[in-house]
């Protein structure tokens, strides 16, 4: 089992983007990238083998602009994340970096649990097991 957070405000996966000179990754995605990819590789992972769970719990930051009612109720999980970014964007800034770290490669990853919460401490925590 591989385990470990990433602190900050999650990023998602933005879009390849093409100019006359060629395609390239938005800065803001690469730098989140290469974070988690560092984080991982602390973790001096041992790549998994065979069928893998990715289990990933994104931590949005609360609005300061939200009634203190709303707050609670988003610390308490009561309120969602429902606006952008993404949740698919979010796992692939998580999974993508790690391939060849991890896993071998990501298409051994068969199952992934991934969820949106609001917390005062905004962080992706990352388990990948092998799938029993």
């Amino acid at each position: 089992m591989i385990k470990f957070t990433v602190m900050g405000q999650p990023i998602a996966k933005a879009r390849p983007r093409v100019c006359k000179h060629g395609t390239y990754t938005p800065k803001r995605t690469a730098d989140y990238e290469n974070l988690v990819r560092a984080i991982c590789l602390e973790c001096n992972p041992e790549p998994l083998e065979g069928h893998l769970r990715a289990t990933i719990d994104f931590y949005m930051q609360i609005p300061k602009s939200r009634t203190k009612a709303d707050k609670e109720k988003m610390g308490t999980g009561e309120i969602r994340p429902t606006p952008r970014p993404d949740l698919d964007n979010l796992i692939k800034s998580i999974l993508d970096p790690i391939n060849g770290i991890a896993y071998k490669d990501d298409s051994q990853v068969v199952e992934i649990v991934a969820r949106k919460f609001y917390s005062d401490r905004p962080r992706a925590e990352v388990i990948i097991e092998e799938e029993q």
